[in-house]
């Protein structure tokens, strides 16, 4: 489905020689078929290509890419590798992608005081690999760590499978540097911990983009753990693996990571990589402690009680380095055997609190059934970060309509439970209608009212997040889903 939007004139044939007098010919794209590798990023439902893509390399260019879209009045929106999953970073009103992959460098590294400063084009796994042997590692790491990048992860706040113990993104960022709207270059934060004032860096991390461009990231290292111990927990049922899950919580036991893959899932990874995983299992969990060496086995031992308890009818054990990372593979790799099921995928994103896991799966399973799609999922079950995935072709306009409609009921019912429409992937264009479902009236204003501070004229990444009284974020949204405006 393309996003068609009135948009104003634009003076883009300038602005081009602008940009290529800036990065250079090599680092603009604007011809229409090279163009539409950027319709869209891991939000397919939703496209819209840009009127040109820019590469720069320094935060200098950044900040003269800024100002020429500012003279020439024209709208820009950063991008990293394009996996999210909301759609941050469509260029709704068309006009310059600044596309950051190419600012990927690890400007430096202390051990002595724990951190590293990186640029935001840095693929997570990369600065994972940098580490190894240090004794010290990123803690973060999304699901998509293999691609994705860290200024990505910096504009949705991402998660991941050790989110349970770790915490998300906004944790282990001590500071950024970020070229603001107007193109100035300002700093939040930095290499020391608890900076005076107010926490603008926990402010900017989760603003998908809104408040300006990331250019370089300090970001905390965590120790590596003396010892590890993972377990594939194999359950007949949903409902048992999500028992086990609140048993385990319930027993004071904060596990590193605790994923739950339902039987769709399963099968998918097993066609794909032969993993060895039984087809008929409902569910499995891949759980992980770690720690001091004296405590960990403990803690695996009363896990896989607790799991037996709950109806786990096998747990099998990681016994070396390399049957843990093939767990992990498994895992990490679980979205790209999707495709061995279906030509398209949605992933959704919501919360629930833990205990209720169980409702919201049953949910799933009778909208899945309402609306005659299928619907398999994988997610961080420790924190109650459901994922689920919505099959479907999108060259037939109904299962697309078909997809859109069940993804929301899903998002209203998390609300419902207590929960929230996003854990991790962000708001973007996907979820602005259900916004005011979440936030009074008053909230939103507020946030705006931010939003106004750091972009005050709206030209950097417009109508994302945040639901508006008209323009083409508005249109967008009431061409696509008839009657989720008048739900505003």
């Amino acid at each position: 489905m393309s996003v068609q939007t009135a948009s104003p004139p634009r003076v883009l044939h300038p602005l081009v020689e602008r940009l290529r007098g800036i990065v250079g010919n090599e680092g603009v794209i604007g011809r229409e078929d090279e163009l539409l590798v950027y319709e869209c990023d891991g939000y397919v439902v939703e496209k819209k290509t840009p009127d040109v893509v820019v590469f720069p390399e320094t935060t200098e260019q950044v900040v003269a890419i800024v100002q020429a879209c500012n003279e020439l009045d024209v709208p820009f929106v950063p991008r990293g590798a394009g996996t999210s999953l909301a759609g941050g970073t469509l260029p709704v009103g068309g006009g310059v992608m600044i596309c950051l992959t190419r600012m990927r460098k690890i400007l430096e590294v202390s051990l002595r005081d724990r951190y590293a400063v990186v640029e935001p084009g840095l693929v997570n796994v990369h600065l994972t690999n940098h580490l190894k042997g240090s004794g010290y590692h990123y803690a973060p790491d999304p699901s998509s760590q293999g691609a994705c990048t860290i200024g990505g992860n910096v504009a949705t706040n991402s998660g991941g499978p050790h989110t349970l113990k770790y915490g998300v993104t906004v944790n282990h960022v001590l500071g950024v540097e970020a070229v603001m709207p107007d193109g100035s270059v300002v700093q939040f934060g930095g290499p020391c911990e608890d900076s005076p004032g107010y926490d603008l860096t926990g402010l900017f991390v989760g603003s998908e983009g809104t408040f300006g461009v990331c250019t370089k990231v300090w970001v905390r290292l965590t120790r590596d753990p003396a010892a590890y111990r993972t377990m594939l927990g194999i359950f007949e049922t949903v409902k048992a693996a999500t028992e086990a899950i609140s048993a385990i919580i319930g027993a004071g036991i904060i596990p590193a990571a605790l994923e739950m893959m339902d039987q769709g899932i399963v099968g998918a990874l097993e066609q794909a990589f032969h993993f060895g995983f039984p087809l008929d299992a409902g569910a499995v969990l891949l759980i992980e402690v770690d720690g001091l060496e004296v405590a960990v086995d403990q803690e695996a031992e009363r896990i896989v009680a607790l799991c037996q308890q709950h109806g786990a009818r096998e747990v099998r054990m990681a016994n070396t380095p390399s049957e843990r990372a093939l767990l992990w593979k498994c895992r990490k790799q679980a979205f790209g055997a999707i495709g061995r099921l279906s030509p398209s995928y949605c992933t959704q994103d919501g919360v629930v609190p833990r205990t209720r896991l169980p409702e919201i799966l049953d949910f799933i399973n009778a909208t899945s059934e309402k609306y005659g799609l299928r619907i398999v999922n994988v997610f961080h079950a420790g924190d109650g970060n459901i994922h689920p995935i919505l099959l479907f072709d999108e060259r037939h306009a109904e299962q697309v309509k078909a997809v859109i409609a069940a993804g929301d009921e899903i998002l209203e019912k998390c609300i419902a439970l207590g929960g929230s429409v996003t854990g991790e992937h962000g708001i973007g264009v996907e979820k602005i209608s259900l916004m005011n479902h979440l936030f009074t009236e008053e909230t939103l204003a507020v946030m705006g009212d931010v939003r106004k501070a750091f972009n005050p004229d709206g030209r950097c990444a417009p109508h994302k997040m945040l639901p508006t009284a008209g323009g083409c974020g508005m249109e967008h949204i009431e061409r696509n889903h008839p009657g989720r405006r008048a739900a505003m």
